[in-house]
């Protein structure tokens, strides 16, 4: 069943604060943004972000609790991740080159934001 219009925008505008959060938080780690909302037909990718030689898709989850958060990252979520990671890849042949890593910025109220490397398995190629 869908929601409400007024949730979906609410639904919406939360997971973009996240999104928001979670990039100000890599950034603070000394990442450089290179994409957010990246979006292609049959997947999606809300962060990616360079340091050094590493390349991180970062798939961000907000939640009322950390231990929602954690456990937010469905089969079906990794497939979509994947596709988007790599269709990336393709559109950016010099990124196949650096470190891939599928990391998750996890986020709960009054709970510092949690980055977790290598989440899941990337499988691209």
């Amino acid at each position: 069943m869908n929601s409400p219009p007024s949730q979906r925008r609410a639904r919406n505008a939360f997971g973009l604060r996240a999104e928001w959060a979670a990039a100000l938080w890599l950034l603070a780690k000394g990442y450089k943004i290179l994409a957010r909302r990246y979006r292609v037909r049959g997947g999606e990718i809300d962060v990616i972000a360079r340091r050094g030689a590493t390349i991180a898709f970062v798939e961000v989850k907000a939640r009322g609790d950390m231990d929602a958060a954690l456990i937010a990252i469905t089969a079906q979520k990794q497939r979509r991740f994947r596709i988007a990671a790599a269709r990336w890849l393709a559109a950016n042949p010099w990124a196949t080159q650096c470190t891939l890593r599928a990391d998750a910025v996890f986020l709960a109220p009054w709970r510092a934001p949690r980055h977790v490397e290598d989440v899941m398995e990337l499988r691209i190629g």
